[in-house]
């Protein structure tokens, strides 16, 4: 579903990825960890465009994308979904507004399918019946759920979440954590997950892929990655309860 191949991004004379290579089957959840500013989070924005690489490939759905235009683009950002790390609302707008906000940009459809859409959206985020309410009205995990259901009314086929646990307390991280899980499965979505979480990754990735300083140097199963000798995995693991 996605390759990045030999995938370089620098930033001045700093660079960020160095050569990055990985393969993402169709229905993975993987989940990227890393310390800050190994370049987790440029690789969601060059997957999407915000950011393109500097060399190197990235192919999504059999399409190689990194060099396509602006307006080309849009058709990748329709099935590559991607949920920020903070949840982005309009603060003026309702949520019914905030998440219909996508599909009335992408398509023209009447106003009937779109309330069905953002409804059915709601519910997959487990929140029925808040479309009246505004963002404000909400404790912040619901705003990062009406951020997912945004992501979700136009139906990807890729999922990818920039550190969607971040300012969550323990209990709503374990469940955007289960939701996470729960949608990829459901919707057999392929999903990524910018993260810095090992407990979180452990308990749902089907893949763990570790970067430092642009380089991956650790992936595998979470059995796998539990055996693993590397030292900055070492590390994460040593956060992890016995």
């Amino acid at each position: 579903m996605i390759e990045y191949r030999g995938l370089v991004k620098r930033f001045g004379d700093r660079t960020v990825l160095k050569g990055l290579n990985l393969r993402i089957s169709e229905g993975e959840i993987v989940f990227v960890l890393g310390t800050s500013g190994t370049g987790k989070s440029v690789l969601l924005k060059n997957t999407v465009g915000l950011l393109r690489p500097d060399e190197g490939e990235i192919w999504i759905d059999g399409r190689e994308v990194s060099r396509l235009s602006e307006e080309e683009y849009l058709g990748v950002r329709r099935i590559c979904g991607m949920v920020f790390q903070h949840p982005a609302l309009f603060d003026s707008l309702s949520v019914y507004e905030n998440v219909a906000f996508g599909l009335r940009r992408h398509d023209r459809l009447p106003e009937e399918l779109i309330r069905q859409k953002v409804a059915e959206a709601l519910a997959l985020v487990h929140l029925p019946g808040v479309e009246e309410r505004r963002p404000a009205q909400l404790s912040y995990g619901m705003q990062k759920r009406v951020s997912l259901a945004r992501t979700l009314a136009l139906e990807p086929k890729i999922l990818l979440f920039d550190e969607p646990t971040t300012a969550l307390d323990p209990i709503t991280t374990t469940a955007v954590n289960n939701l996470i899980q729960e949608l990829s499965r459901r919707l057999r979505t392929t999903s990524i997950v910018v993260s810095h979480d090992m407990i979180c990754a452990l308990g749902i990735a089907d893949r763990i892929v570790v970067l430092d300083q642009g380089n991956i140097v650790a992936q595998g199963t979470p059995r796998e990655i539990r055996g693993s000798e590397v030292p900055l995995v070492q590390d994460f693991l040593a956060e992890v309860p016995a």
